[in-house]
């Protein structure tokens, strides 16, 4: 028996190793940075709680903040809505369904890097193919990206169609994991269509709208890419978020304690985020 837990311990451990050095220890490094004054390069210089006084004296860090919500109050809710009335099309029996799948999930698998720059050059004012649609109805140019108004819309616009894919191949998992004989089931009983989704489909599918939830949740709080490539956090402050406004503070003012304490800030909002759906889904209930 004991032989046998060495050896899961020697498969597991690369992993361990690897989680170790690039997830706690760099947690445990900024956490412990974000209590000094160090600009990158010389000796660091304690300054006890004033990193973490000074973050909620800046202006600019509650405007990301609210930049940040905005991003993800526009992103999760419409893009997993889509997602999943997408997944349940796609379950059905229709012809070139793994056509559809393979095509809708190719995003995903390109960088957020490639996406950006083309849809940079799709919201262009003068040749962008969005511009041109726009004026066949005669109507003017959009400035997307370079207008207070409309740059972080674009920037939620083109985030949806990048992960829309990925959220639905998970759903679609989740939906091929419901068991056919519930469905047959309830036609016998007489249930409708929209029964059959509020009774049968939502409650089964709860772990995985969970799942779906705090993950999309998450990355969108770390939402970065995109704002760097597509408008550098602009035009003034229109579209800067947390990530990119911790990137400013840490590289370009050499702030990297301050920078550290904002990070920290950040993961305790996304922890309160995520406690909280898993008490808005009543994670007993799905066990």
């Amino acid at each position: 028996m004991k032989k046998n837990n060495l050896i899961a311990y020697l498969f597991i451990a690369p992993s361990l190793i690897i989680f170790l050095l690039f997830m706690w220890l760099p947690l445990i490094f900024t956490f412990f940075i974000s209590f000094y004054d160090w600009k990158i390069t010389g000796n660091p210089e304690f300054l006890g709680f004033k990193n973490y006084f000074q973050i909620f004296k800046d202006g600019l860090f509650f405007i990301a903040l609210k930049n940040t919500l905005i991003y993800t109050l526009g992103v999760v809710p419409v893009g997993l809505l889509l997602s999943f009335f997408l997944a349940i099309i796609l379950n059905k029996n229709l012809k070139g369904k793994i056509i559809f799948r393979s095509v809708y999930f190719f995003p995903a698998v390109v960088s957020y890097v490639v996406v950006s720059l083309a849809w940079q050059w799709m919201y262009g004012t003068d040749f962008g193919i969005i511009n041109s649609l726009i004026s066949m109805f005669s109507a003017s140019p959009v400035n997307w990206l370079s207008n207070p108004k409309t740059a972080m819309l674009a920037i939620i616009i083109m985030s949806i169609w990048k992960n829309l894919g990925y959220n639905m191949v998970i759903f679609l998992a989740g939906l091929q994991g419901i068991p056919e004989f519930t469905y047959e089931a309830a036609k016998i009983d007489g249930v409708n269509s929209w029964q059959k989704l509020i009774k049968i489909t939502l409650p089964l599918m709860k772990p995985t709208i969970l799942f779906v939830v705090i993950i999309a949740m998450i990355n969108s709080f770390k939402v970065f890419d995109q704002v760097f490539i597509m408008t550098g956090g602009g035009p003034g402050y229109s579209s800067m978020v947390l990530v990119h406004y911790i990137y400013r503070m840490a590289f370009q003012f050499s702030k990297m304690g301050y920078a550290c304490a904002v990070g920290i800030i950040f993961f305790l909002i996304i922890l309160i985020f995520t406690l909280f759906q898993f008490k808005f889904f009543k994670l007993e209930e799905i066990h």
